[in-house]
């Protein structure tokens, strides 16, 4: 009887403890959402706890660069040219497996860390000792555009909101008179999952990110041109006022607020973004270094000029800029799926992506804003270490592939994990993208476990349920 008695005691105290204990996780889990205003949506708020990095530059490389034609090094995939995988698959993503191929690049020692990195990115390899690398990072999906929902939003279904979203929901943006988050599409079309990589999914919609090119501003900005810019200043100024008032009369309509704080967001934005992306501020020596000059390349000088805009809207303030490099799914000729002629795309992918890119990290650097900017070059998946049969390409790995991270908050120079002898697999130190997500947030000073959003009963964030900081990259 006292045996019966203690243990309805202790389990009654049990429960009573686990009750509380969610109550305060409850808590402690809404005090980390932010604050927001819904008349000042993009109002900068403050991180969970000091941050390394105020913005963030992500440079997406749609298609699925190869990791062994760039930054992997695998002196065992030489030896090994042209013979059979042992233990492998017989098939892969897209058809039979043919025998394991060499990089199809020299690779050399660089910088004073001594890291091989491959001859297809010159310009890029000079900075090695700027980056630091993540060679064993993971997928979930095989598939383009499931994994680039995967890397940009932490799921692979659609309707997820994206990490610029999540951001840019945490944080706000310093600058009131841009969008918080911008995505720069690549010069040739969009990427394969199109706008699932810059979309709010279930957030508020004021956090999807806005995007416009050097080449393709934001449609429907200007005012016709019948409209005086007079008239346009005192219709405002006069639909301001009514909004004001309407807003007065309905003080607790949270939506109405919003509505009218993206409406002048829109109106200012008419002033800043034709002025930002007026490269024609931009020196001779500035516009050469970086490629944008290149009258023979237009691709290359148009993917340049975005690179250009970054930077601008980096220096101005923008809290999330994505930059892709490459498009949609065209069997590899506009991005880096390199299927069955590899060497022959990924010469041109690299020459419209190498220098640009080098040059706009070497600006950045100049100019101070690494100080503050995390910049992230990133891929959905890598390739496997043999061609496919009867072809002169890799097929899809999500097994083991690379990212690098410099900037604010980043230890340089360093390199993190590790693939198999042939680069397949991650065997060491293995991350799914999980974790690069939970570290990009870290740098910004947000706890990816604490930023969440309630939907459909269920508190979502970022990381899923997974994810963890790679502390061996910070500084």
């Amino acid at each position: 009887m006292n045996n019966r008695r203690r243990f309805l005691s202790d389990a009654t105290t049990g429960i009573g403890s686990i009750a509380l204990g969610s109550l305060l996780a409850g808590e402690r889990a809404t005090a980390a959402r932010p604050a927001i205003d819904p008349a000042r949506p993009y109002a900068a708020r403050p991180s969970h706890y000091p941050a390394k990095a105020k913005n963030v530059l992500v440079i997406f490389c749609a298609g699925a660069v190869s990791q062994l034609e760039t930054w992997d090094f695998k002196p065992e995939l030489i030896r090994q040219d042209g013979k059979p995988l042992k233990d492998g698959p017989a098939v892969t993503f897209q058809g039979p497996a043919g025998e394991l191929a060499r990089p199809q690049y020299t690779f050399r020692p660089r910088g004073e860390t001594g890291k091989m990195v491959s001859d297809m990115i010159p310009h890029l390899a000079e900075l090695t000792d700027e980056f630091a690398f993540i060679h064993s990072l993971t997928s979930k999906s095989n598939t383009h555009g499931p994994a680039e929902n995967f890397l940009s939003t932490g799921f692979v279904e659609d309707g997820f909101p994206s990490g610029g979203g999540w951001v840019t929901y945490a944080l706000g943006s310093e600058n009131q008179n841009l969008p918080a988050f911008v995505a720069i599409p690549d010069p040739r079309g969009v990427p394969q999952a199109s706008v699932n990589n810059w979309g709010a999914g279930f957030l508020p919609a004021e956090f999807q990110g806005t995007p416009f090119s050097s080449k393709n501003p934001i449609r429907h900005l200007a005012p016709p041109p019948q409209v005086s810019a007079a008239a346009d200043r005192a219709a405002r100024a006069h639909l301001e006022k009514m909004n004001r008032r309407h807003l007065e009369r309905h003080p607790g309509d949270g939506q109405l607020a919003a509505r009218i704080a993206s409406y002048e967001l829109a109106a200012r934005m008419q002033l800043s973004v034709p002025e930002i992306s007026d490269l024609s501020t931009e020196t001779a020596q500035t516009m050469a270094m970086y490629g944008a000059d290149d009258t023979s390349n237009p691709i290359k000088a148009a993917y340049a000029k975005n690179c250009i805009l970054a930077r601008r809207l980096v220096e101005s303030g923008v809290r999330f800029v994505q930059l892709f490099n490459g498009a949609y799914a065209s069997g590899g000729e506009l991005n880096w799926d390199g299927h069955s002629k590899l060497k022959e795309q990924y010469d041109r992918h690299a020459e419209i992506m190498d220098q640009p890119t080098a040059a706009m990290i070497r600006d950045m650097k100049a100019r101070g804003l690494l100080e503050d900017t995390l910049v992230v070059w990133c891929t959905e998946f890598g390739r496997m270490p043999m061609f496919q049969k009867g072809a002169k390409g890799r097929d899809h790995n999500p097994d083991g592939f690379t990212c690098w991270l410099t900037g604010a908050g980043v230890r340089r120079g360093v390199s993190h994990g590790v693939t198999d002898e042939l680069g397949r697999k991650a065997v060491e130190d293995i991350h799914p993208l999980y974790d690069l997500n939970a570290t990009i947030l870290h740098l910004l000073g947000l706890d990816h476990e604490q930023l969440t959003f309630e939907h459909n009963g269920v508190q979502r964030r970022l990381t899923n349920v997974e994810g963890h900081r790679i502390a061996e990259v910070l500084a």
